[in-house]
């Protein structure tokens, strides 16, 4: 447990030593807050945060690749896994710190827009159900998004692979549990809409906590760090 936490925080200030990690929580802080006062923080408007759930969700898939395509090619490119592997440390500690650092960075990036639900508070009355259905929904997602961004970290050195990687790999997901669903019909298009991590999400921005959504997310982000366990093992064999 000790050499976890130790990798985890290891990881977690990692991005805040180079400018990766800063510019990225100001470039989406930015984007969000354009959005939220162009959309929501205006007369009229209802008082709630759903506009600003549907933008990070947009958002994520690109930030995601960004702060996962360096947790593991980083290491292989520099050299710095060979020691690291030898470390009196197993590859799941190392996988799962890793994963848990940029896990807790994505915590850091989403705690500034808890003030939105203040400002919603001062000058509305916010039903506060869907705020926090959506923070749910919207850490689960970028859960799964950085553990498909570990995985592919985990193949290559290079990280513009692995960023480019992870953000095809969900567009191709996307494009299947849409478009390729409509195309080959019953009974195959059930399974696919399954497989839809953006129709879930969707539910948790109106308020609904499905445990089956939870156990999606939870169960594919365990999935990706485990075969990500399993292709760091794997360079021991080689």
């Amino acid at each position: 447990m000790t050499a976890l936490l130790s990798i985890t925080r290891r990881e977690w200030a990692a991005y805040f030593r180079t400018s990766i990690g800063w510019v990225v929580i100001a470039l989406y802080l930015l984007l969000c807050g354009i959005w939220m006062s162009a959309s929501t923080i205006r007369p009229g408007e209802p008082a709630t945060l759903r506009i600003f759930f549907t933008m990070s969700q947009a958002l994520l898939l690109m930030v995601a690749p960004a702060i996962s395509m360096k947790l593991v090619s980083e290491e292989l490119r520099t050299g710095t896994i060979e020691p690291l592997m030898t470390s009196p440390v197993s590859d799941w500690h190392i996988i799962a710190g890793k994963y848990f650092g940029a896990v807790c960075f994505l915590l850091t990036m989403f705690a500034p827009t808890v003030l939105y639900a203040v400002l919603l508070e001062i000058i509305a009355e916010p039903d506060y159900g869907p705020i926090l259905s959506g923070y749910l929904g919207l850490f689960l997602l970028g859960m799964l998004y950085v553990s498909v961004g570990l995985l592919m970290s985990a193949f290559t050195e290079n990280q513009i692979v692995s960023f480019l990687g992870t953000l095809f790999f969900f567009l191709l997901l996307w494009f299947m549990t849409t478009q390729g669903a409509q195309y080959v019909g019953p009974p195959l298009d059930e399974r696919l809409y399954a497989l839809s991590p953006y129709t879930r999400i969707d539910d948790f921005a109106k308020g609904v906590i499905d445990t089956g959504h939870v156990v999606f997310f939870l169960a594919a982000s365990t999935w990706f760090v485990v075969a990500a366990v399993v292709v760091l093992e794997s360079r021991r064999w080689r």
